[in-house]
């Protein structure tokens, strides 16, 4: 009983998992596992990346298979041996239906179930039957469309994971870079902070002497007045000891009672309210990183001595040429740019770089300001009038001003800045209704001024 045993399970290891009939032209897998060359192959015929081995699932590395040549030496040998107990334990293996205990070789594709010939006679005989080979091989592709599918969804996540780990450490990077750029203006905040001290201090010097001095200007002041009280307490003590001597100095004594000045000291407040910190300060760097515009000049409307840059950032006066011209041809009458860029709602931040020494005007101004011609109106034309002088030491060194520019369009809103010392400047109100353009004009008096706008933080 041993031996047909032995044989058997001899005759079962030289059979293809897949086919079910002995080896043929037999490859062997990374995990171990043996198979005919065209099985498998056939199995992986449409898969690209995963290829799973069908029994353990392990994943192999590719479809070249080196072909087991003593393997298919000894299924050559088996094949000679008794093969009655071989096709027993094949027909063990079979799947025989629990109601009538006959082999399921048919398939219904409606209800996914494996029939045999009566109950698909009986219960699926409307239903598409096909052979179990013809299904298995419907089946698995199906599986390799979903194995497909699969694989894509999980390169899917892993490049999503990685396009995660990206934006994090692009997010260590700005913050990195915020970092670096905040460290310079802390700088300049506590050297600020430490000027004010400083000017404090000195102010608080100041008012500490000036109140000593007065306080002693009162006490020199309380004591003489004390004297002469006691003075004229002592000779009315006298009067009153004698009726002729009182009779004698009564008029003097009343006379000096009555004319007797009130006391008069000086009165000194302490002024607290010398903290000049300013309160912008943070706001406005907010400010900026948050509505920061990035404009350009529109070369069509700037007046004739005017010169535009080439990338339209800049405007420099030309004083070769007269500043007025009178010609309906130009649409701005006086030396005057508008930019390209116009709002009609929300809010909006623009910088402005002032070079030279001279006159000009910024600020905004609407369709009508066009239309009618005139830097006056006060509905069309809102602005700041600047201007940069010479230096203290008369040396010919051109002055630099850094003008910020805040429009809140539906408060009707428009506030000016010092860029330089992050401080408030002006702030015009009033209601808009229709779009405006920022604008820049240069004085008549100017003779090297250069206005270029900026987008640094």
């Amino acid at each position: 009983m041993a031996f047909p045993a032995s044989l058997a399970e001899i005759q079962a290891e030289a059979s293809c998992p897949l086919c079910l009939d002995y080896l043929k032209d037999p490859v062997t897998l990374d995990c171990g596992h043996n198979f005919c060359s065209s099985c498998i192959h056939q199995r992986w015929e449409d898969l690209q990346c995963m290829m799973p081995c069908p029994i353990c699932f392990h994943e192999c590395s590719g479809k070249n298979f080196k072909r087991n040549s003593q393997l298919c030496h000894i299924t050559d040998i088996i094949k000679h041996l008794p093969i009655e107990n071989n096709k027993r334990k094949r027909q063990e293996k079979k799947l025989l239906c629990e109601n009538h205990n006959e082999v399921l070789d048919i398939f219904c594709e409606e209800d996914l179930e494996l029939l045999c010939p009566r109950c698909a006679s009986s219960d699926h005989q409307d239903h598409h039957l096909i052979c179990i080979k013809e299904a298995a091989l419907s089946q698995r592709k199906k599986l390799k469309r979903c194995l497909e599918g699969l694989s894509q969804r999980l390169d899917d996540a892993k490049k999503g994971c990685e396009n995660q780990l990206t934006k994090c450490l692009e997010g260590r990077w700005k913050i990195e870079d915020w970092k670096e750029q905040l460290h310079p203006e802390f700088e300049l905040f506590n050297i600020y902070l430490k000027q004010e001290h400083i000017l404090i201090q000195i102010r608080l010097l100041d008012a500490e002497k000036n109140m000593e001095q007065k306080l002693i200007q009162n006490k020199s002041q309380i004591f003489n007045h004390m004297n002469t009280l006691k003075k004229l307490l002592s000779k009315i003590m006298k009067c009153l000891q004698s009726d002729h001597y009182l009779l004698e100095n009564f008029k003097d004594i009343q006379s000096r009672y009555e004319n007797q000045p009130s006391l008069m000291v000086f009165t000194y407040e302490f002024e607290t309210n010398s903290n000049t910190i300013l309160p912008h300060y943070f706001g406005l760097h907010k400010m900026i990183r948050t509505f920061q515009e990035n404009l350009t000049l529109d070369p069509q409307t700037a007046h004739p001595n005017l010169i535009i840059s080439e990338d339209r950032k800049s405007v420099t006066i030309n004083t070769s040429l007269p500043l007025f011209l009178d010609d309906p041809r130009i649409m701005i009458p006086y030396p005057a740019v508008l930019c390209h860029e116009d709002f009609g709602s929300g809010r909006h931040f623009w910088q402005i770089e002032i070079k030279g020494r001279g006159e000009c005007s910024v600020g905004m101004c609407t369709k009508s300001f066009i239309d009618k011609q005139s830097p006056v109106s006060e509905d069309v034309f809102w602005q700041l009038d600047l201007t940069l002088k010479l230096s203290d030491t008369h040396e010919q060194t051109e002055q630099v001003e850094r003008i910020g520019i805040f429009l809140d369009y539906e408060l009707g809103e428009l506030s000016f800045y010092n860029l330089k010392c992050r401080s408030y400047m002006h702030r015009i109100t009033g209601t808009l209704t229709e779009k405006v353009m920022p604008f820049f004009a240069i004085g008549p008096f100017s003779k090297s001024l250069t206005i270029r706008m900026v987008t640094e933080q």
